[in-house]
């Protein structure tokens, strides 16, 4: 196996990994979204999960230079990027099906592919196009969204697709000069300045009218967690520094448009975490969704092996 195959596929093991962290993700966050507010609960996950990438991750790398930049802006937009896209998703999860919100968030492929095309330059083809529209199709099927996905509220969860695709995309077009853990460090930190003050100043509550779901989601007061949570926050960044730093490296090794049909991959760890956490087995529609899925992405694999493409390789880096 060369060792352009050999990137590629690291790069594919990593989106795989990152898809099945972030599916945890949302196991646990539907666990405390009912007794804590938005900020809260990504505050005590960063404040988590930061100490796990400096102290494992970025020394795994090579040391603390590897987190040097030599584009701030792109690190500024990409901090942004994702900023939106979760106060998107998440308010919109807040006020609509749970189903009709993941179904709209997972056009999030589609548009990476589609913004991959004018920000990178790549050039999809019509087995690539194709791999991301079955993996789509499969979603719609497992999800089977409903008339009131069209409903004004869906747009935030579809704005939220748009800010995780523009972060996905500026990934690809920063990590030829920046390391996964660079990556990775910049919206970890976004993450933490932005929901400590958040919770500084609107902690008390006093923001919160009760009379619109979404917005006291994030404006509720911050209350003590109880003992039996703590484990779940602490799973929860555990998760979020794994899966950051994954999703990170599989965005810098591979195209964007390679690594999009591998996010479909949380959909059938959705169905399992239903069988064990909730005791919901799936029924003809899952199953045949859930095969799409994993059919595309096993697609995607069998092309890139036997065209053996070149990736982008990382340019070096200084370590002056």
């Amino acid at each position: 196996m060369s060792d352009t195959m050999k990137v590629s596929l690291l790069g594919l093991f990593a989106a795989a990994g990152s898809a099945i962290c972030f599916s945890i993700i949302d196991v646990i966050v539907k666990f405390l979204s009912g007794d804590y507010p938005l900020y809260q609960v990504v505050l005590l996950r960063s404040l988590v999960a930061m100490p796990i990438l400096l102290l494992i991750i970025v020394p795994l790398e090579g040391g603390y230079h590897v987190l040097r930049t030599r584009q701030p802006k792109l690190h500024l937009i990409r901090c942004c990027a994702v900023l939106f896209a979760n106060i998107c998703f998440y308010t919109g999860l807040a006020v609509m099906p749970i189903a009709d919100a993941v179904a709209i968030a997972f056009a999030t492929p589609l548009i990476v592919t589609t913004l991959s095309v004018f920000l990178l330059g790549e050039r999809p083809g019509p087995w690539r196009w194709s791999a991301v529209a079955v993996g789509f199709l499969g979603v719609l099927i497992i999800m089977r969204p409903g008339p009131g996905s069209f409903q004004a509220a869906a747009l935030l969860p579809f704005f939220g697709a748009c800010g995780y695709a523009t972060l996905h995309v500026l990934t690809r077009r920063a990590g030829g000069a920046d390391s996964a853990a660079a990556l990775s460090f910049y919206p970890s930190m976004a993450f933490l300045i932005v929901s400590a003050l958040v919770g500084i100043t609107t902690g008390d509550g006093r923001f919160a009218s009760g009379e619109n779901a979404a917005v006291d989601f994030i404006l509720r007061a911050w209350v003590w967690p109880a003992p039996g949570d703590w484990w779940l926050f602490v799973a929860l960044g555990l998760t979020a520094s794994i899966g950051g730093y994954m999703v990170s490296l599989a965005y810098r090794l591979c195209e964007a448009g390679l690594v999009a049909p591998f996010e479909y991959i949380a959909m059938p760890m959705a169905v399992l975490w239903g069988i064990l956490v909730f005791q919901e087995w799936p029924d003809l529609q899952v199953w045949l969704g859930s095969a799409l899925i994993i059919g595309a992405g096993l697609v995607s694999v069998w092309r890139e092996t036997r065209n053996n493409r070149p990736v982008n390789r990382p340019r070096p880096r200084s370590t002056g």
